[in-house]
C-alpha cells in the first residue's frame, strides 16, 4: 500500500483532520499506564470507525480472556476488542482513539489497516502512549521520553539519550513503518518505577495524559484518575513505612537526582553504593501481592 505524504509543518485537530492516539495493552504497558490513560480518553460516546478481527490478531491461549463460572453455567465473558473510535473532547474537538490488546499476529496487515484510517480521515499525526519499567522512585516526577518519525515531532527535551536495542512492539513498528512512508508519527513513553510495573500506577497515566493535553490542547476531564493517584501513593508510602524500605528508596532517589543533574549517565548503570532494583522489589513484595489479590476480586 502506498499512502500520500501526510507531513505538515503544523499539527491540526480540525474536524477534518483528527489526530489518532493509540494506547495498546501488551509490551509497553508498565503500571497499566496506557490502559488507564485510554480509559479517560474513551468517552462512551465514540463512533467505531474501524473494528479489527481479533480472531486473526490475538493469541487466545497465551492471553486467555476471563469468564465467570456461576454454580452450573458460564457467564460474563470478557470479550476482547480492538477498535478505532472517533471521540470528541469537552470542547467538541475530535480525535481518533485506538485502544485494546496489542496484536500477537499479522503486525504488518494491522499497521496497513491503521494506515487506511489515516488516509480516510486525513490524519496529520498518530500519537502513541507507552510505559516501561525503570529504576526510578515514585517520589520524583514521572519522566517521559518523547520520540517521533522526524526530529521536528519531538516536542520536549529528553533526559534519556542512550542508544538501546530493545524488543520491538506494534507501536514502535507502526512509527517506523509510517516514517518510511512519509506519515508523521510520534509518541510518549513514561518511565514507571520497576517495583510498581505489575500493578496499576495512576501517576504514570496522568503524566501521559498531561503530555497529550500539552501537545494537542484537548480539554479532558481526568480528575478521577488524579484522585486514584493520590490514593495509590498513600498506600505505597504506607507499605514503605511498614516494611522499613526508606533506606532502599533513598538510594533510588539519589540515583535519580544524580541522573537529572547530569552527574550520572544512565538510570540503568550499576553502582555498588546504590541498592539494586531487586532489593527494592523485595521490599515491596507484600504490597504487590496484596494489589494483585485486590485486582482479582
Amino acid at each position: 500500500m502506498k499512502w500520500p505524504n501526510k507531513r505538515d509543518d503544523e499539527e491540526s485537530t480540525s474536524p477534518d483532520r483528527p489526530v489518532l492516539i493509540h494506547a495498546l495493552d501488551g509490551f509497553l504497558t508498565a503500571g497499566a499506564a496506557p490502559r488507564l490513560a485510554a480509559s479517560q480518553l474513551r468517552t462512551g460516546k465514540g463512533e467505531v470507525v474501524r473494528r479489527f478481527d481479533l480472531d486473526e490478531l490475538y493469541d487466545f491461549r497465551a492471553r486467555r480472556p476471563f469468564i465467570t463460572f456461576q454454580s452450573d453455567h458460564y457467564q460474563d465473558y470478557e470479550d476482547p476488542s480492538l477498535d478505532i473510535l472517533l471521540e470528541h473532547d469537552q470542547a467538541g474537538t475530535p480525535y481518533l482513539l485506538l485502544a485494546g490488546p496489542e496484536p500477537d499476529f499479522r503486525w504488518e496487515s494491522f499497521i496497513d489497516g491503521i494506515g487506511e484510517v489515516v488516509e480516510e480521515f486525513d490524519v496529520p499525526l498518530t500519537l502513541g502512549l507507552g510505559a516501561v519499567p525503570m529504576g526510578v522512585p515514585h517520589t520524583r516526577p514521572a519522566m517521559i521520553t518523547a520520540h517521533g518519525s522526524r526530529p521536528e515531532l519531538v516536542d520536549r527535551k529528553n533526559l534519556w539519550s542512550a542508544e538501546v536495542r530493545v524488543p520491538s512492539s506494534v507501536q514502535s513498528l507502526l512509527e517506523y513503518r509510517f516514517a518510511q512512508r512519509g506519515i508523521d508519527a510520534a509518541g510518549y513513553v513514561v518511565h514507571v518505577p520497576h517495583y510498581l510495573a505489575q500493578v496499576d500506577y495512576p501517576t504514570a497515566a496522568v503524566a501521559l495524559l498531561d503530555a497529550v493535553v500539552d501537545r494537542l490542547g484537548l480539554q479532558l476531564d481526568y480528575d478521577s484518575l488524579r484522585a486514584a493517584q493520590g490514593e495509590a501513593i498513600a498506600e505505597i508510602e504506607q507499605q514503605i513505612a511498614d516494611q522499613d524500605g526508606e533506606n532502599v528508596l533513598s538510594g533510588l532517589e539519589e540515583q535519580y537526582d544524580a541522573f537529572t543533574r547530569g552527574a550520572a549517565q544512565s538510570l540503568l548503570a550499576e553502582d555498588e553504593s546504590i541498592p539494586s532494583g531487586d532489593e527494592l522489589a523485595d521490599q515491596f513484595e507484600k504490597f504487590l501481592a496484596r494489589q494483585r489479590k485486590n485486582d482479582e476480586r
